[in-house]
This record gives structure tokens, sequence and C-alpha cells, in this order.
């Protein structure tokens, strides 16, 4: 007999536009959509055109004509710097105002971009609302990323102004934000004229003279300015992400579609209420951080919280039970990579009991593929239902989840359960059609696609296409594989594409191979990801040198390494370079990078038909084993 959750579920791929009609309902709208969705194809759908209507509005200024000015938007957490700060839904307006008119002040209007290069402090998200309530379109670009990284959003979002502080804040160390800045703005072939720098006390540096501005300064000599409507479909943000090519991806999020399914999730996917704390212990810098700790918990009118530390060493693995005690969250949204470290320090949970845990119901992981043994532990040490749910960048909500605030179904280790109401998700193989129940093959979606997921890249409408679209007419190409069961829970398996995942930040190999490829003493090159017990994933490179290169192999897998923190950043974790003779290949010339990475992890393998020389498998083996892999 079908639940409550299959009656939604049928209702949204019967009636999609009623089901959305319904669910746009909840919010404001200066105009209302000429129809609920239009479009025959992945290049002209388009959800509530002819709507307008404000993201920051919509957040801020419609909560405070309610009633609940004074309620709590948001809590800054901060053990690196020994902080905890509140704004109300009034002082976060007011200050969303304000910087609105400082970026209005500096010439930024209505679909004009906004580079945000910025640590994890509120006022990162109040210049995100404040790009929203003037129409502007904000490209947040995570502090952590090196200087040639930001310097190609630069030059792809052509901004007229970036958002800055003078450093982020890591435990035992600063991490220096305006060196990086200079160094990407010189690179860049777009010339942006105005900085505005937040100068931390932990960090101060002198202003450049005729580019930089004081955030204080300015937002102190500014004037607040009103929200500005938008159409619906005009972007809200672009939000690049890693592709195979090493060029970044610049994914557009429109401004009605994003905030009706953002609004809708955060009840019927996250069972989380108006009022109520909510936590997503990401970075701002990725799409969790746009989603679920600004946009979403602010259009349901709950109190989010915006953490900066880490899940242990600030001071210790209870920090995460400390704020949830503290600020009486009821949901956690984080990476399972945070659940291992913080099992790694306190492997029979002792801290938790030192904590006030009553508010707290329910523990959601993403980022990655949540392990059974890491599942295991949390749920039994927190004594909560910890759901595992699926959803990418592109989407920029859940694709797959455990629904509970519709109906909590029975959970199975290792899959996100089922398809979220809006997501028609099939299994497809080689050919393009559906393969059986339990049989691997690409995840996709069928179109059209449900409203908040992405409409196009950023100026880049053929790599939309070629990247997600062409490849299954018909369908969301999502580049992972799985297999669904037989009571429609999914199970994703891998990707099927070079992407590796980094404690939840996905990273691609191309762009590390063309750093390595890039030393003078490297003739060829790859990378892998193998297994890691805390990270997930771990990136390790293969080199193949230069003949007559006789220098010492330590110096050069030391220099790779700090190509490869200069210019791809420490977010990628890239500690070990490893020194061969020859690469495996097949007789097309592909480098079998999965069966480097299974020798690597200590799985059974067998030497693909199509390899081109199979003794070269044994002499990887031997490289590896030298290396330390795998690892006992």
């Amino acid at each position: 007999m079908a639940g409550k959750f299959d009656e939604i579920y049928r209702r949204s791929l019967d009636d999609p536009e009623g089901f959305w009609s319904e669910a746009a309902e909840a919010l404001s709208w200066y105009k209302r959509w000429d129809r609920v969705f239009e479009g025959d194809g992945p290049t002209n759908s388009r959800w509530f055109p002819g709507a307008m209507c404000n993201t920051c509005y919509n957040a801020l200024d419609r909560h405070v004509e309610d009633g609940h000015g004074e309620r709590t938007a948001l809590i800054y957490d901060s053990p690196v710097t020994d902080t905890v700060a509140t704004l109300s839904y009034r002082e976060f307006r007011d200050q969303a105002a304000r910087f609105g008119g400082v970026l209005r002040g500096l010439g930024v209007g209505k679909g004009d971009r906004v580079i945000l290069y910025m640590p994890m402090v509120p006022e990162t998200a109040v210049a995100m609302l404040a790009c929203a309530r003037i129409g502007a379109i904000h490209s947040v670009v995570f502090g952590g990323f090196a200087a040639n990284e930001l310097a190609t959003r630069i030059a792809d979002s052509t901004p007229k102004v970036i958002v800055t502080a003078t450093c982020g804040i890591e435990p035992g160390r600063i991490v220096e934000y305006m060196p990086l800045v200079t160094e990407a703005l010189a690179l860049s072939p777009h010339k942006v004229d105005h900085v505005v720098v937040l100068q931390r006390p932990e960090n101060p540096v002198e202003p450049v003279p005729g580019r930089d501005h004081d955030w204080h300064e300015a937002m102190a000599a500014a004037s607040p300015v009103d929200c500005v409507p938008v159409l619906a479909t005009d972007p809200l943000y672009i939000l690049y992400t890693s592709g195979t090519t090493g060029e970044p991806k610049g994914v557009v999020r429109d401004n009605g579609g994003h905030m009706v399914a953002l609004k809708w999730s955060m009840k019927n996917v996250y069972n989380t209420d108006p009022g109520e704390a909510y936590w997503a212990a990401s970075d701002v810098g990725w799409v969790v951080g746009h989603s679920y700790i600004v946009y979403a918990p602010l259009l349901h009118g709950c109190t989010t919280i915006l953490y900066e530390g880490k899940p242990v060493g600030t001071p210790d693995a209870g920090v995460f039970w400390r704020v949830i005690s503290q600020h009486k969250v009821s949901t956690l949204f984080t990476a399972p990579t945070a659940f291992r470290a913080i099992k790694r320090e306190d492997p029979n949970g002792k801290l938790i009991g030192d904590y006030d845990m009553s508010a707290f119901r329910t523990l959601y992981l993403a980022g990655e593929r949540t392990d059974p043994d890491t599942l295991h532990w949390a749920r039994d040490k927190l004594g909560v239902p910890v759901i595992d749910h699926w959803w990418q960048t592109e989407s920029g909500w859940p694709m797959a989840a455990n629904c509970a605030g519709i109906e909590l179904l029975p959970i199975k280790d290792g899959s996100p359960t089922r398809a979220v109401p809006g997501y028609d998700i099939e299994i497809l193989g080689n050919d393009g059609a559906p393969v059986a129940r339990g049989e691997m093959g690409a995840i996709c979606v069928k179109l059209p696609l449900p409203p908040s997921c992405l409409p196009t890249l950023w100026n880049a409408q053929d790599r939309f296409l070629a990247s997600y679209m062409n490849r299954y007419p018909g369908y969301y190409e999502t580049a992972d594989a799985g297999y669904m069961d037989q009571d429609g829970y999914l199970f994703v398996m891998s990707r099927t594409d070079d992407i590796i995942n980094v404690a939840g930040h996905r990273l691609s190999t191309g762009a590390m191979e063309e750093v390595m490829a890039d030393h003078p003493d490297v003739a060829e090159c790859a990378v892998i990801g193998v297994a890691d017990s805390l990270k997930g994933q771990l990136p390790l490179g293969f080199l193949v040198l230069n003949a007559g290169v006789n220098r010492d192999p330590g110096a050069i897998t030391g220099e790779v390494v700090k190509m490869m923190r200069d210019r791809i950043g420490a977010v990628a974790a890239f500690r070990i370079a490893v020194i061969v003779e020859r690469l495996p290949k097949t007789r097309s010339g592909k480098i079998l990078r999965g069966t480097m990475a299974s020798i690597a992890d200590g799985k059974d393998y067998k030497a693909p038909a199509t390899i081109d020389d199979p003794a070269i498998l044994p002499e990887i083996a031997s490289a590896l084993r030298n290396a330390g892999y795998p690892r006992s």
C-alpha cells in the first residue's frame, strides 16, 4: 500500500506545475508567473517565467514585515577566534541593505557580477544577500583556492567588484588572502577596479591605494537600498565546480525556482520548522554553504549556524556537541569526513555525554558516500536517525534523500534512500536504455529537471550540453554511477569521470595533472584517488621523468607537491607523488587510472583485455609498496 511519501512523489511527477505552484505560494512575488514552467528541451526550460521576485526580500525583509524581526537569523560561532555573535532578521536585513548601498556606490547594478573571496564570517552572508538585494550576481570562491584558481574565475565571470578579507583562520595558522587576491588580479586578463576588504584583527593589512575599500568605512558611509525586483529566471549566483578538463564550470542558479525548491526542502526533506536552529557544517565556498548555510534556512525563517572551525582540534572532538547544545540545534548537516575525524579522536563517543543534546533530532550526511561504519557509529552514539543523502552543485538541493518531513522511510546502509519529489531518476546503460533493477549504470535524471537545478553554465551553453545533456538525450547526466534496488532505493557507487572527492570537495584530477606536467623534469603523469580513512579519498600522483634526468627523486616530488599547493591550493591535500618508469595504458593510449587505484587500495583487480603491456602492473604495485600503499 502506498504511503504518504509515495503519494507526494507520484504527484510531483504527474502534475509538476500544480505541485510547484503550490510550493511557490509560500513565498512573496512582486508579479506572479505567466506559466509555472515552459520549455521543450534542455536549453530553454524555465521555471516561473514572467514572475518578478527578490531572493533577499524573501530571506530577510519578509520575516521582518511578518513580525519576526527580532528572531535570531544567524549565529556566528568561531572557536578559532573565541567568538559567538548573533544577527536578528532585522539586523541582517539592515546590514544587507547597507552593503547593497556600498556595492551600488561602486557601480554595481542589476546583472553585474561580484566575486566574494571570503572566510566563514557573517559578512560573507551579508555580502551574498546584498548582491541578491540589488539584482547583482555573486560568485563565491572558496578561500582555500590558490591565486590562479581565483584568476580563472575572475576572467570567466568578469566581476565589477571583489569582496574579500585580510585572512582566513585555521587552527594554529593564518591564511593570508590579500597576496592571493593581488596575484590573481595580476594573472587575470579582466581588470577589477574595486576591492572591498574586511580587515580582520588577526591579520591587519595595509590597503592598496585607489583599489581597496575598507568594509567598515564603506558601510558607515553608505545609504541602505531597497530590494530590486528581478525576473524569476534571472541568475542569482554563479558557483564554479571542477570539470574533467581542469577548466572550472560556472553553474548558474536562478532566483525563482531556487528559492521555491529550497524553501520546500527545509520542511519536507530536513523536517525543520521556522524558528528552529539548523546547522550545515560546511563552507560558503561550496554549494552546501550557499543552499543550507545561507539561503534555505533564511527563506524558511530558521536560525542558521555559521561555524568557523573544525570538527576536531577547535579545541577537541566534542566541539560539534558543544555547538548543538549551546545553540539548541535540531538538525545537523555535514560530511562523513567530519564524523570520521570525530570518531578517530573519540572512538567511544565519551565527549557526547558532556553536553545536553535534547534538542537534536536528525543528522544528515552528504558530500561523499557514507560508509556503513561511520553511519552506524553516528547513529549508535547519538541515538537519532542518520540520513545519507545525495545531490550536486548542479542541482543545488537534494536529489535523493529520506524525506523525514514527509515520511521517514526505512534506512538502508549505503543508500541515500529514494529520489526526492520532483526528480525522476533512472539508471541507464551504455545504449541509453534503462537497466534492470540492481544493475549498475549511469545515474541520470529525466528531463525536465525540477526547480533550482542549473539552467545552463555561465557563458558556456555548448559545454552545458556536452557535459550534461548530449550523451543521454532527454536526460541530465549526473556523471555518477550506481544502481537502484527493487524498492526504488538508489545506491551511488562511483564517479563516471576522473573527479575525486577529498573530504567532500570534488576536485579534478585533470587540473592536478596539468600542474604536474608543467614541472620541467616530468614527461608524463597521472593522478588517482586513493582511499583514506579520514578524508574519503586523497590524490596520489604518478610521475614519469624525462630521459636523462638524474636529480634527487625526493627533490622532484617535493617540488611537485609545492606546485600543487601553490596552484590548486591546500584543499587538494596533495602530499605524495610516486616516480615510475611508465604508466599502464590501453592500446589506444588511455591511462588505466582505475586499475592503479585498485592496486593502491589493495583491492582485487584484473588487467583489462585492452592493456598495452600487462608487465607494467607489477612495476606499479612495487612502486606503490615502496610508497606505503596499500595502507594497512
